[in-house]
């Protein structure tokens, strides 16, 4: 049997990445990350555009999944910029979840989900969210995230990530209650 494939999108630091762990630990799912499928880069690399991720890489996964065959996941380290040598066995399951900024603005990664799905958090949220994530996990200054969000995040979410909320069948609200907001995903599946 097939797997069912979820798609979860939304904005950088809008709750996704939290919601799609959280499903994937309540229900036993696979959890594939797009944020894995970055290509080797440097700190001035656009990393929410298209261009900067290998989704044809990530398709070719899902396809192998999706046909019952196990994949080595790539590991992206966003200190370096760089992928890392090692790689994590998935094991192919009856639901995947797959997140990340652009999941529903890549048409190839949408004809392979079986549910699309898009959180929403206004603006000003998440950039206090990815200012304290990108400080604390990914060794940037304040200085860096700002010249990033104004230069590359801003435009780009404006560009690909929030038209792509058009594509949802659901939408989620990324500053409500997780919980709240997992039951109303969780409700959706089959």
């Amino acid at each position: 049997m097939r797997p069912y494939v979820v798609g979860i999108a939304g904005g950088t630091a809008s709750g996704k990445t939290t919601l799609a762990e959280r499903a994937a630990q309540r229900t036993g799912a696979a959890l594939v990350t797009h944020d894995r499928y970055y290509r080797d880069a440097d700190a001035h690399t656009n990393f929410d555009h298209p261009a900067a991720l290998d989704t044809a890489a990530l398709v070719a996964d899902l396809d192998r999944l999706r046909a019952g065959e196990a994949v080595d996941l790539p590991r992206y380290d966003f200190a370096t910029h760089r992928r890392v040598v090692t790689t994590d066995r998935l094991a192919p399951g009856p639901l995947i979840f797959v997140e990340g900024i652009l999941v529903l603005s890549e048409p190839a990664l949408r004809a392979r989900f079986d549910l699309c799905v898009f959180v929403d958090a206004a603006a000003d949220i998440r950039l206090i969210r990815r200012m304290r994530r990108d400080v604390a996990e990914r060794g940037r200054t304040v200085d860096t995230v700002l010249a990033q969000y104004l230069e590359t995040v801003r435009p780009m979410h404006e560009a690909y990530v929030a038209p792509s909320a058009a594509h949802a069948a659901l939408t989620l609200n990324g500053e409500a209650s997780i919980e709240a907001e997992l039951e109303r995903l969780l409700a959706a599946l089959p």
